[in-house]
């Protein structure tokens, strides 16, 4: 029993040094793989939202600063609702790694530039007119969850390789309805109001929904079914 146990602990080991410099061989084909154009586009577009409160010849409130943070933190989640698509994604599919790990890998090529971003939008809004920055940060984190989760249930349920263009439609329509909502029971509070700590628990549900969302249906079903094929037509095999 004891050889078999060892036997069984090399194998492990021997398959996961496997995995690891399998992945490693993927860095640079994943890393050209990325919607670089979105995201730049994303990103240079949400900075300069950001930039925009260092116009006015007197700078104005937190408030109008909060307004324009939750404008950019909305702007990079568009981007990021790209962060999956793939026009190789039929041939990926293949590969030994996992649909989980190579998600992983995309995530840990973005995240270090995404918090750079983040951080350098916080620094262009003067400090007079800078709102709060562990609350705007949650706002920023759970628009950035909501992204990907809209991009892992498109990975999950359709064939399309590149869904993020009607995924951001959808990411769209719900900041849209967020506007509707009145402060009392929605997320656009500010900190003057009485329920300003309700919202931000709010944000915070928003955080933890999107990323127990997204580690559900980031790994492949156990029984392959029928998705959604790109015209909306034929069902796909899915994986």
């Amino acid at each position: 029993m004891r050889g078999v146990a060892e036997a069984r602990e090399t194998e492990g080991a021997e398959t996961g040094r496997a995995s690891a410099a399998l992945l490693r061989t993927l860095v640079t084909p994943v890393w050209r793989s990325l919607p670089r154009r979105a995201l730049t586009t994303a990103g240079g577009v949400g900075l300069l939202l950001a930039a925009t409160t260092r116009l006015p010849d007197t700078a104005p409130d937190a408030d109008l600063g909060q307004l324009v943070l939750r404008l950019t933190a909305l702007t990079g989640a568009l981007g990021l609702v790209f962060l999956l698509d793939d026009p190789a994604r039929n041939t990926t599919e293949a590969t030994p790694v996992g649909r989980p790990r190579r998600t992983a890998l995309r995530l840990a090529l973005v995240a270090p530039l995404t918090v750079l971003w983040w951080a350098t939008a916080l620094l262009l809004v003067p400090a007079p007119t800078r709102p709060a920055l562990g609350p705007a940060t949650l706002e920023a984190a759970a628009m950035s969850c909501a992204a990907l989760a809209l991009a892992t249930l498109a990975v999950r349920f359709t064939a399309t390789p590149e869904a993020g263009r009607s995924m951001a439609i959808w990411l769209g329509v719900a900041a849209g309805v967020t506007l509707l909502v009145p402060n009392k029971w929605g997320l656009l509070g500010t900190p003057h109001d009485p329920y300003w700590v309700a919202t931000q628990v709010r944000w915070a549900v928003v955080l933890g929904a999107t990323l127990t969302l997204s580690a559900i249906w980031t790994p492949e079903p156990l029984t392959k079914g029928a998705r959604i094929s790109p015209s909306g037509g034929t069902p796909a095999a899915g994986a």
